[in-house]
């Protein structure tokens, strides 16, 4: 596990590994990244879309992972293009690595050019009011660093439309014109069957035929699955990269990456009729064990989860057994019925987990009523986070062991 000794307590010649326990003592939870499968989710993903070059979309503080160790892993992996969706991202992955190149999805703005080119980073440009202000700048300066350009072919949000596309096809054959990409973006890509899919790759392969010389980007992380026509010359996985299921259809073909884990702080005994939680929801059916954890929704663990009489909530891993949530999830806390593990599985200080050891970004997503992609960029600042595999040198968030500290 990466860790970095400035976040260690230095209390005289302990261990490292009591260090990281002692640690560990001012958390409630651990979030770790597992860099190689993350890796390893990349490369199935380039394996997969060649001859395509595999990018890696990063946004979001890399989907809650961390920008800065995912960048670094992947880069050394042979990622050689990110995209994030601001400038200040584009300023983290920079500082990670040097050579790769860094799409930024929001735009360009006035005033914003000085910022593009001191970290070396591209533009994705969506109209032709950013485009004009775009070539002042560099005319104003003799900045050449390139520039996206994003074509709507359906999605309705950002991109020029294709008439707009058009417009500039004359720019592209006079030569000289600074486009290093022509992308556009799947509105259905994880149905299969879906109609649009097909409309929105006719419309790209067409203005994309144009843009002579330039490569051209379609697929996100479901779009890599629907097959070769639809992987250019370029695709750009996000949320697969996490573990994610690309193919909600089938069997997900990525490894899970992310592992959280909470504290037991206390436990304790109910009787048959109490109820537990805010609003008294969820009434104990017989004599009851629970388990109180350290975590909620201020963690990223969304009150949606939350279990009432009628309804069941999710499921939290403790000593290897699936316990449910028993009552509502509040926002440092979550109550969980522990009365069939053996006496001693669930006591004070244990960790159990959240997320991992079967229990899948997909299903708690479920749990949450939304998609993978918010769960994990969801996950709260409160827990630890450590980095397994990858680069040994990566930094940590902070630091803490999975083990809890002796009590």
């Amino acid at each position: 596990m990466a860790s970095d000794p400035k976040l260690v307590p230095q209390t005289g010649p302990l261990s490292a590994e009591a260090n990281q326990a002692a640690a560990l003592a001012a958390f409630g939870g651990v979030l770790t990244v597992d860099l190689d499968a993350l890796v390893a989710n990349w490369r199935k993903l380039e394996k997969t879309a060649v001859p395509a070059e595999c990018s890696a979309v990063i946004k979001a503080n890399a989907y809650g992972c961390g920008a800065d160790p995912v960048a670094r892993a992947l880069s050394k992996a042979g990622c050689k293009t990110f995209f994030v969706a601001t400038i200040e991202e584009a300023r983290v992955v920079r500082a990670a690595v040097a050579e790769p190149t860094i799409y930024v999805l929001g735009g360009y703005f006035q005033n914003t050019g000085d910022h593009y080119a001191a970290i070396n980073c591209r533009p994705v440009i969506g109209d032709l009011n950013e485009l004009a202000e775009w070539d002042v700048f560099c005319r104003r300066t003799g900045w050449s660093g390139g520039v996206a350009i994003h074509v709507d072919t359906g999605m309705n949000r950002l991109g020029l439309t294709l008439q707009e596309a058009q417009a500039i096809i004359p720019r592209i054959n006079a030569g000289d014109h600074g486009i290093t990409l022509v992308m556009s973006h799947l509105v259905s890509a994880e149905q299969l069957n879906s109609p649009v899919n097909a409309r929105q790759l006719a419309a790209f392969r067409g203005i994309a035929s144009e843009f002579t010389g330039v490569p051209a980007s379609l697929a996100n992380s479901s779009g890599i699955f629907l097959g070769a026509p639809f992987q250019f010359d370029l695709v750009r996985p996000g949320a697969a990269l996490y573990g994610v299921n690309p193919t909600p259809e089938a069997d997900n073909p990525m490894q899970p990456v992310v592992d959280v884990k909470a504290r037991i702080v206390q436990t304790r005994n109910v009787e048959r009729g109490e109820t537990v939680g805010y609003g008294g929801t969820w009434t104990a059916r017989r004599p009851t064990r629970l388990a109180i954890i350290a975590a909620g929704y201020a963690d990223g663990y969304f009150r949606a989860a939350s279990a009432n009489d009628g309804t069941r909530g999710a499921e939290v891993m403790v000593a290897g057994k699936r316990c449910p949530v028993a009552g509502r999830v509040s926002m440092d806390l979550i109550a969980i019925d522990v009365t069939d593990l053996a006496p001693n599985a669930a006591r004070r200080g244990h960790m159990v987990t959240l997320l991992g050891d079967g229990i899948t970004v997909d299903e708690l997503a479920h749990h949450f009523g939304t998609i993978g992609y918010e769960v994990l960029t969801s996950l709260g600042h409160r827990y630890a986070r450590l980095y397994k595999g990858g680069n040994a040198e990566l930094p940590v968030e902070k630091l803490a062991t999975e083990q809890p500290a002796a009590r």
